[in-house]
């Protein structure tokens, strides 16, 4: 929430959230929110060594590139603020910017994901995140994803463990 959102009666409003399908408009704001939360969320927990790679690869360049027009984004007073991305059963990407967490859009994009799956014929959606990452876990678990196992993530070398979760329909 900005400052001067709120109401006449003094109350903060609550920000207007729109879900819809991703454009190629949107894939600057999409680099933006992925370089933010990367900075945020795994750069402190990865080697430097993984930290590098995934920067000088523009790993989130080219996901947004190559698969851009099938995420969900979520935008607030226009702004694009988040987005969601799965594949078959499985949620593969959920980033919120950071100025926009809290708001309720990893809800918004987490419902909406939620019904497309359930609406393909799947009978649960899958997903992981790391253990070090408790603000996730929590907010999976309030949505009523139950963990199904925990192993060891080698996507970034660096001896994290992956958290699996999976909510059935």
């Amino acid at each position: 929430m900005t400052t001067g959102d709120v109401s006449q009666s003094g109350k903060a409003k609550t920000p207007e959230i729109i879900v819809r399908r991703a454009t190629e408009a949107d894939f600057p704001d999409l680099k933006r929110i992925l370089g933010e939360t990367f900075a945020s969320t795994w750069q402190p927990e990865i080697t430097a060594e993984a930290a590098r790679r995934y920067l000088e690869t523009d790993v989130g360049g080219r996901f947004v590139e190559e698969q851009g027009l099938d995420f969900l984004v979520a935008t607030v007073d226009g702004d694009v603020a988040g987005l969601v991305s799965w594949r078959d059963d499985f949620i593969d990407a959920l980033h919120v910017s950071t100025r926009h967490q809290r708001l309720g859009i990893g809800r918004a994009l987490m419902m909406k994901a939620e019904k497309a799956v359930q609406a393909a014929g799947h009978a649960q959606v899958r997903l992981e995140t790391d253990s070090f990452n408790q603000q996730s876990q929590g907010f999976y678990k309030a949505l009523g994803y139950e963990e199904t196992g925990r192993y060891p993530d080698l996507e970034w070398e660096s001896d994290l463990t992956t958290v699996a979760f999976e909510k059935k329909f």
